[in-house]
């Protein structure tokens, strides 16, 4: 999930100021070292200096097609200061770029910053996500850190995904064995409760001749709070700092001195634009939240980080610990960017040298050829899920779009809820949705051949892939009011997680004070009367908000449990019984929270 808090974290964050903790990528390339560097030729000795290539992308999320809409775009800073936006991603595209980006470079790496998988599309969710991992083998990815979302369900599952095997319950696809991932997953801040030891390699290390650097992978600290409790059953989530410094100096000791680390934890930029100048003076440069502190606090060994988490685009220079500038990078999300970093290897001392590294995002654009093998991929897996996938469930007027801090597709997946807990218990009163499992929004435009406006399964499923039920509880409306300030308090401080409210739930969001007072206390009405702090509500959420998930505690104190679907079918069915061909329903007007800024 995008933009998660760091759970109880004992660090701060701030905005990255562009002073002397940035250093331009001018700067950089102006230090590059004297010696001619380059590949081997022929039979001479070879330079002291080795360019090796670092190919990186993070939170594909199983986006084998292109994505849709919003979520198949990036935006571009042109040269005149203006923007303009580029549909992007698919890995059929994904593969040529990267093999285009790979000639000409004998000494290349790439790399991934975690969640490849889960809150995937129908053609990969609902094989357990067996066709990201085969599409990864095709793309030549050499290593990667788990993500969040790698655990989605469970550490037995995500074993098999890096081993292989068929399925326990649905057993082996189109009667093939899975054959598992040719490259290994990197888990070092995860370990086991009883044996403290991480569940997965904690590091790995890429040699080619004379020249090896070591990959250190960690997820996010606070994964056990953005992850159902099933599927982080027994584990544990460490420091990513304290991780990344220990098996550095376990690489070390093996003679590794060229490290890089891929942390599934980000920034936020300054700017919207994948091509934005990270390192330049002003306010539309830098980055914050958890990823500059982590930055600013691994150990100087390390030489570059791929980062990710929060679904953005950064090229970085922040300085580490001992006043180096090092480069962080992130590639947006959804296989929409790659990340290509020229790292020079210094064959005397077997280190990075640091001045001379540089770094750009490009797009992965849709006007190159596709790559046949992934087609081909892609047209076997969708075979095997056209039965279930091309279903229609619903029919729209328009794109529901996702965007916002109130979403119509959030709005439209709260009265989903609403809706079917009437069904369940008509004293039902309002339904809240978390912002992060709303994972994408709904296009009017076909994706194939089931016409315009239609909403398929496979639609929906990409929209909410996974699986929590519908729960009701009761609350005092005292703890409703406290469940809407953790939404901007606590966990939630430093990056809000706004719940989608169900129509007739209304308040305003004042962003100009802070912490939980800008949830202002006396607009919260229901149906246009004030919340009673003495009263009883019944609430439906998801199951994983019932239990507190997301950083809202108060969600998971409710009463009187009851627990229905899973909340896909609560769509379907309201989407079923509120639209058809000819009256289509509209998307949600999102206006249900006033935010003064």
């Amino acid at each position: 999930m995008p933009a998660t808090p760091r759970g109880t974290r004992r660090r701060t964050y701030a905005l990255l100021a562009t002073t002397a903790a940035l250093a331009t990528a001018a700067a950089l390339a102006a230090a590059l070292p004297a010696q001619a560097h380059g590949d081997e030729q022929g039979a001479q000795r070879p330079s002291r200096y080795q360019d090796v290539q670092l190919l990186s992308f993070n939170d594909l999320h199983g986006n084998l097609e292109p994505p849709s809409g919003s979520s198949g775009r990036v935006t571009e800073l042109q040269p005149d200061g203006t923007t303009k936006t580029v549909d992007a991603g698919g890995v059929e595209y994904l593969a040529t770029h990267l093999r285009q980006a790979r000639q000409g470079h004998p000494y290349s790496i790439t790399a991934a910053g975690g969640d490849m998988v889960g809150a995937s599309p129908l053609i990969s969710g609902l094989f357990h996500d067996e066709p990201t991992i085969e599409a990864l083998n095709g793309l030549k990815l050499d290593v990667t850190s788990v993500g969040n979302h790698e655990f989605d369900e469970g550490a037995r599952e995500l074993a098999r995904l890096q081993n292989g095997g068929c399925h326990p319950t649905d057993g082996c696809y189109g009667g093939e064995e899975f054959q598992g991932a040719n490259f290994p997953y990197l888990a070092a801040n995860v370990q086991d409760e009883k044996t403290g030891r991480p569940i997965l390699k904690p590091y790995w290390v890429w040699k080619k001749r004379d020249v090896k650097i070591g990959f250190i992978g960690v997820t996010l600290e606070g994964t056990a709070d953005i992850v159902s409790a099933d599927g982080v059953k027994g584990l544990k989530f460490k420091d990513e700092v304290e991780t990344i410094n220990k098996y550095a100096k376990v690489l070390q000791r093996q003679g590794v001195q060229s490290i890089v680390a891929l942390i599934h934890e980000g920034g936020l930029p300054s700017s919207s634009a994948y091509n934005y100048d990270c390192d330049s003076p002003g306010a539309g440069a830098g980055i914050s939240g958890p990823i500059v502190d982590i930055a600013k606090n691994v150990t100087p060994a390390v030489d570059a980080l791929v980062t990710g988490h929060t679904h953005t685009a950064y090229v970085c220079t922040v300085n580490d610990p001992a006043g180096r500038p090092r480069m962080v990078t992130s590639a947006a999300s959804f296989g929409r960017l790659y990340t290509d970093t020229t790292l020079t290897y210094d064959r005397w001392t077997g280190d990075i040298a640091r001045t001379a590294v540089k770094s750009a995002n490009h797009v992965v654009t849709r006007d190159v050829a596709k790559a046949p093998d992934m087609t081909a991929l892609i047209d076997k897996w969708n075979t095997l899920a056209a039965p279930i996938g091309n279903r229609a469930i619903g029919y729209i007027s328009d794109d529901v779009n996702n965007t916002g801090t109130e979403s119509p597709m959030g709005d439209l997946i709260a009265d989903a809820q609403l809706a079917y807990g009437k069904e369940l218990d008509p004293q039902t009163d309002l339904a809240l949705m978390n912002p992060g499992g709303v994972r994408a929004g709904l296009t009017y435009a076909a994706k194939g051949s089931e016409g315009d406006g239609v909403v398929t399964y496979a639609e929906g499923f990409t929209v909410q892939p996974f699986s929590n039920t519908v729960n009701l509880q009761d609350f005092t409306g005292a703890q409703v009011i406290q469940a809407l300030k953790e939404q901007v308090s606590g966990s939630n401080t430093a990056a809000p997680k706004i719940l989608q409210p169900s129509s007739g739930l209304t308040y305003t969001l004042d962003m100009t004070k802070s912490g939980a007072d800008r949830v202002v206390t006396d607009s919260i009405k229901l149906n246009g009367a004030a919340i009673d702090p003495a009263a009883t509500y019944r609430v439906a959420t998801n199951s994983f908000l019932a239990g507190g998930g997301d950083g809202f505690p108060t969600l998971g104190q409710g009463t009187n449990d009851l627990v229905g679907t899973d909340d896909l079918a609560a769509l379907e069915k309201y989407l079923l019984a509120n639209s058809s061909p000819s009256t289509p329903i509209a998307p949600p007007a999102a206006n249900r929270i006033t935010i003064v800024k």
